[in-house]
């Protein structure tokens, strides 16, 4: 299925939010770029997911190339691609729950939290291929009870909750994004769950 105006809008907004809005606008090379994944079918999800390996990669490098292009990004596709294959075939039944140790505390004592992890990681086991009649409806159960346990870790944040919705304000500004449009929010929605979770080790 080609890529909907929303995800398009939504990637190109998500490159110019990790380039903190220097480079706003794929080029044409780009958009050819966008054009074999969408022809290969991965989904835009993953191709977010490979900028966010790719620009913190790049983080790292003492003198990061100044320019940057999607092309940079094919290796990152392909793992993102890979990994969804790879676990779609290798997750037990039941999913693995064994995550919550790592899960800092007080979260990781907190019962209800526990409660909601392991259910939402063993609805995702539980998926049917993109193509089966239920597909999208496990889907939509599968973010509400992912949005159980956000809205557990959220509260768990107490004072830190604010500089960091503050923090990612600041960058969806520098990348031109109107606050209040539908890929604004998309925006948010993806990063503020990227970094609740990062923030209490939720993998």
């Amino acid at each position: 299925m080609p890529y909907t105006r929303e995800e398009l809008d939504w990637m190109e907004a998500e490159w110019a939010f990790h380039l903190h809005g220097r480079q706003a606008f794929m080029s044409r090379d780009d958009f050819l770029q966008l054009q074999v994944w969408d022809g290969e079918g991965v989904p835009a999800d993953a191709v977010v997911g490979a900028m966010e390996a790719f620009f913190e990669r790049r983080a790292k490098r003492v003198k990061p190339r100044t320019w940057v292009a999607l092309s940079h990004l094919v290796k990152d596709v392909a793992k993102a691609a890979a990994l969804r294959a790879a676990l779609g075939k290798t997750e037990g039944p039941d999913g693995d729950v064994s995550g919550w140790g790592a899960v800092k505390e007080p979260l990781r004592l907190d019962p209800r939290a526990r409660a909601a992890f392991e259910a939402w990681k063993r609805w995702q086991a539980k998926a049917p291929s993109p193509d089966a009649p239920g597909f999208l409806d496990h889907y939509d159960e599968e973010r509400r009870l992912f949005r159980e346990l956000l809205s557990l870790a959220e509260a768990a944040l107490l004072d830190s909750a604010a500089p960091l919705r503050a923090s990612l304000k600041a960058r969806l500004g520098e990348s031109r994004l109107q606050e209040g449009t539908l890929v604004w929010k998309r925006a948010w929605d993806h990063h503020w769950c990227r970094m609740v979770c990062e923030t209490w080790g939720i993998t």
